[in-house]
């Protein structure tokens, strides 16, 4: 990528973007939208300047021998579609199997978060997530499935809401034991009304 813009360009090609809607975006009501726009973008995008590898770096490996699985579910998120920039809103489940070392529950949350504030498709979403932590904690397993209603569906082109989309990546022992796949889906119980 060539050099990043200025706030100043940014804050133009809002204007712009809100001229070309057919808007003025000099009168009142909008004058301060291009700032505001841009701070959302930088709260929305955070992921960009966040390594969710350095989240997972700090373990512990007294555990008195723990080794059954580990689950974080209905991890809330919102996330941007790469395609139209529309909001995609969900929930993340997460689980592994540890293999001497765990990690604090909120670091697994900070790795959905900054993956989640990036530009994605949910099946990289899923994808990203799960090969972060088998990557550093190199565990015995890793599962994510992830459920997101997707902005770009339901307010523009086919409109259909109430419609959510699911997704799963499974590494190691929940992609290879039956058996610890269905525990870890009965843990998270997928589409269920809690």
């Amino acid at each position: 990528m060539s050099q990043k813009p200025t706030r100043e360009q940014a804050e133009s090609a809002v204007r712009t973007l809100l001229a070309w809607s057919g808007d003025d975006p000099t009168r009142e009501g909008l004058r301060d939208t291009p700032k505001r726009v841009v701070e959302a973008y930088g709260d929305w995008f955070s992921g960009y300047g966040e390594d969710p590898r350095e989240f997972l770096a700090r373990t512990f490996e007294e555990v008195a021998g723990y080794d059954e699985m580990i689950v974080l579910r209905d991890i809330e998120f919102e996330s941007h579609c790469e395609h139209h920039m529309a909001p995609i809103i969900g929930k993340a489940h997460v689980g592994y199997l540890p293999a001497g070392k765990v990690v604090g529950i909120s670091k697994l949350a900070r790795v959905v978060e900054a993956y989640a504030r990036r530009l994605q498709v949910q099946e990289k979403l899923t994808a990203q997530i799960a090969r972060c932590i088998e990557e550093v904690l190199q565990p015995r397993g890793v599962g994510v499935v992830i459920e997101g209603a997707h902005e770009c569906m339901t307010t523009r082109g086919i409109h259909k809401r109430g419609v959510s989309m699911v997704t799963s990546k499974m590494l190691g022992g929940f992609r290879d034991d039956a058996r610890t796949r269905a525990e870890f889906l009965r843990f998270i119980d997928v589409g269920s009304k809690r």
